[in-house]
């Protein structure tokens, strides 16, 4: 009940006016059969009581009487039939566009972390695949149910007075199809639940064929042909284990509305039976047979409602489930300000983190400093860690043990918004936004007014600006090639534009991760000879590959499997002759 409840209230919420409008009209067209059917009852009485009158005038001017009064019930019908498509499709589309929203919401909510887990993944899935229509079917279950009820009522004391057992008949006689619908339900959304996985690699596998990044290596590798086997090969799994479900289901169908016709043939035989023997008049006959026919869909709908609201109950559970999560880091109760500006810097403390479903840990008791204004940079190789670290710098991770703290107070204590405020961010994987070039940097700080001056700015910061001016539209061109017009751009031309994006940001702190992979030389050179007065006044990460443009770095840190092995200045270092120098040692000499 609850759930019903909880669901009638989305559809509430997302439009108020459409949903009243609907219950209304649908109420008011439940009535409208049984007025229908009672006017047709007076008409076919008139007409039996006719055939005995010699003069048939009156009884002709009473009997089109009620045929204009039919023709007005039939035209409102058909009316209220078009407004109430009208109320329910656009109900439909409020309602889905309302859940979409929410479903947003919530996600946006979550840490990153979940979307690294198969579990969460599933739960997403499957609320994406319901939440768009559920509550609005459950409200249609709710309305006609009240039309069943409705049309039940109206029509009972006519069934009562012919025999008050018929009811029982009507009841009992709907009972095999309700239990086999309920049935069907329960075993339906187990088997959607159960093959959740199995439908999320399926899509997965449409992604890849459909998709503009993987385009290339499908064509380059000819991998087209094997994907859609594996596609199909999926597909039609699902299709023999739902089929043999549709199949057991049929057979029971079949028996129970057997016997449900059964029934209905033995009610309208007794029916038959009474106007024979002269117990019925000829519109008695219309009547009690319409009625009772009226009276069995009423029972059937009032059921298959039912059925339906439980079977809306199940499969919103899942919609419920992905609403109900809550995010592993809370905000604090009373979170303090950022300090602006730093004064201490930021400080690790024997931090580890293990990721979710993994026997091992990322990163292992890692110590470490950024003083106010000062130049770090991590070095290693793939896989020790270093992303990882940078994460949980940018509080999009929570430390699985140790402190981070930042002027001394651990970053759990700052609000995320106040704490995000303060940090400007590149990543490997950096989203190329297919909006212009103007949306693109200023995705950077959307709290902030949209002005060309701080863009282009920004723009000349990341060495972006001579590209821009290129384009047809300049900060007005359109980017990509998903919508019409849209300019693609080189791999190192679209990281110009994600480093803008963090250097709009007027963060203390700024976290870079091979900020200049996809650039050539001459581009990153014009990056790092600005680097040093860009960063003036804030503190910085540096994360690359590329050893050669960290020596302007106050400090290094080394990291391997994990941990940090080393640290230093590059002229303590190399000094050392470690693993730093070794790498350094190993890249210069591709360079002689």
């Amino acid at each position: 009940m609850l759930k019903i409840k909880r669901a009638v209230s989305l559809v509430w919420d997302s439009a108020p006016g459409w949903t009243a409008a609907h219950v209304v009209v649908t109420t008011i067209q439940s009535t409208l059969p049984f007025a229908l059917l009672y006017i047709i009852k007076l008409i076919v009485d008139d007409i039996a009581l006719s055939l005995n009158l010699v003069d048939k005038t009156q009884i002709f001017s009473h009997i089109l009487f009620l045929l204009i009064d039919a023709g007005i019930v039939m035209l409102l019908t058909h009316f209220l039939a078009v407004i109430a498509q009208i109320c329910s499709e656009t109900l439909s589309q409020r309602v889905t566009d309302y859940m979409q929203t929410i479903l947003y919401k919530k996600a946006i909510e979550i840490d990153l972390e979940a979307y690294e887990s198969p579990h969460y993944q599933d739960i997403l899935e499957r609320a994406k695949w319901e939440a768009p229509h559920r509550p609005k079917r459950m409200l249609d279950n709710l309305t006609s149910g009240g039309q069943g009820a409705v049309t039940l009522i109206a029509v009972l004391g006519l069934l009562i007075s012919l025999h008050w057992g018929l009811v029982c008949v009507l009841i009992f006689a709907a009972m095999p199809t309700m239990v086999v619908r309920l049935r069907q339900s329960k075993v339906m959304y187990n088997w959607h639940r159960h093959q959740t996985e199995v439908e999320r690699k399926a899509n997965y596998l449409g992604h890849l064929l459909l998709g503009s990044q993987p385009a290339k290596e499908i064509r380059l590798f000819n991998l087209g042909n094997m994907l859609i086997e594996r596609f199909a090969r999926i597909r039609q799994q699902l299709f023999r284990e739902k089929l043999a479900i549709l199949h057991r289901q049929a057979i029971f169908q079949l028996i129970a509305q057997g016997c449900t016709g059964m029934v209905m043939l033995a009610t309208y035989g007794f029916i038959v039976h009474q106007t024979i023997y002269g117990r019925f008049q000829l519109g008695d006959l219309v009547l009690y047979s319409q009625a009772f026919q009226r009276a069995q869909g009423a029972v059937q709908s009032l059921l298959a409602s039912l059925s339906g609201l439980h079977e809306n109950n199940l499969f919103l559970a899942d919609v419920f489930e992905f609403l109900s999560l809550q995010p592993t880091t809370l905000a604090p109760a009373h979170p303090k300000l950022v300090p602006r500006p730093l004064q201490q810097g930021i400080v690790f403390r024997d931090v580890s983190f293990q990721y979710q479903n993994s026997t091992r840990k990322a990163i292992d008791g890692i110590n470490l400093t950024i003083a106010p204004g000062e130049i770090v940079a991590l070095v290693g190789e793939n896989g020790s860690g270093k992303t990882t670290l940078a994460k949980l710098l940018c509080r999009l991770y929570e430390a699985t043990a140790g402190t981070i703290t930042l002027d001394g107070i651990e970053l759990q204590h700052f609000s995320r918004t106040d704490f995000y405020s303060q940090v400007g961010a590149l990543f490997q994987d950096f989203t190329c936004y297919q909006f212009t070039v103007a949306d693109n940097i200023w995705m950077g700080n959307v709290e902030q007014p949209f002005t060309y001056e701080r863009i282009e700015r920004a723009a000349r910061q990341s060495g972006a600006a001579a590209t821009i001016q290129r384009l047809p539209q300049g900060y007005e061109t359109l980017l990509g090639k998903w919508f019409k017009g849209g300019e693609e751009l080189s791999g190192g031309q679209w990281q110009k534009i994600a480093l803008a994006r963090a250097f709009l940001r007027d963060a203390q702190l700024v976290v870079l991760d091979e900020p200049t992979s996809a650039m050539d030389a001459h581009a990153e050179e014009e990056v790092f000879m600005r680097f040093r007065e860009l960063m003036r006044d804030r503190s910085a990460l540096l994360i690359t590959h590329r050893l050669a443009t960290i020596k302007m770095a106050d400090r290094i840190y080394v990291m391997h499997r994990g941990e940090i092995v080393e640290s230093g200045t590059h002229d303590r270092l190399m000094a050392l002759g470690g693993t730093y120098a070794h790498l350094f040692e190993t890249q210069a000499k591709n360079y002689q």
